[in-house]
């Protein structure tokens, strides 16, 4: 298997790379489903029904089977190759595997946000699922910080640093809301 490691650490990555796109946009379809709650009839049943259907595909075609194999050469790497020995006996692992978890629930969140949609249960806003959609891109920096910079301490400035930018795209989201809004009247 340590020879195939490079081919298995590819794939683990090309599937990492298809499974977050499969997250960001989910989340994203969740928001136009869910304004699309507020549209007048036929409009309204004519987008939902759509993305009812763009969310089945993108969720069971794309974002699960990447998980799943993401995982699986993720397996393979740490307990089929000497290497991924070596690597589990670093702390920056470690807290890798920490966010690697995180990610798991954040998907099966997600899982849940789709089928409470996909059975017209709307329980969450466009506000809150902005939001929401920032939480995979905290976890892609951390973890990505982490494997390049190989510290369990350094990825902190990077974290920090997304969560700081996270807050200003909110707030140029809210001060864009606003002029809409005043626009609107």
């Amino acid at each position: 298997m340590e020879a195939y490691y490079d081919y298995i650490k590819s794939l683990h990555l090309i599937f990492v790379i298809t499974w977050f796109a499969g997250l960001f946009y989910i989340v994203r379809l969740f928001v136009y489903h869910i304004e699309a709650n507020s549209k007048p009839s036929p409009e309204k049943e004519i987008l939902i029904k759509q993305y009812k259907l763009m969310a089945y595909r993108l969720w069971y075609i794309i974002t699960w089977p990447s998980a799943v194999l993401a995982s699986l050469f993720a397996f393979l790497m740490l307990f089929g190759t000497e290497r991924g020995a070596v690597w589990l006996q670093f702390s920056w692992m470690h807290v890798k595997l920490g966010f690697v978890f995180l990610l798991y629930l954040y998907h099966l969140k997600c899982h849940s946000i789709y089928k409470q949609l996909q059975n017209d249960e709307v329980k969450y806003s466009t506000t809150f699922m902005r939001l929401w959609n920032e939480g995979a891109t905290i976890i892609l920096f951390a973890v990505v910080f982490l494997v390049i910079l190989k510290s369990a301490v350094n990825w902190v400035f990077g974290v920090v640093g997304i969560i700081g930018f996270s807050v200003l795209l909110m707030l140029g989201f809210k001060f864009y809301k606003r002029i809409r809004e005043r626009n609107k009247s």
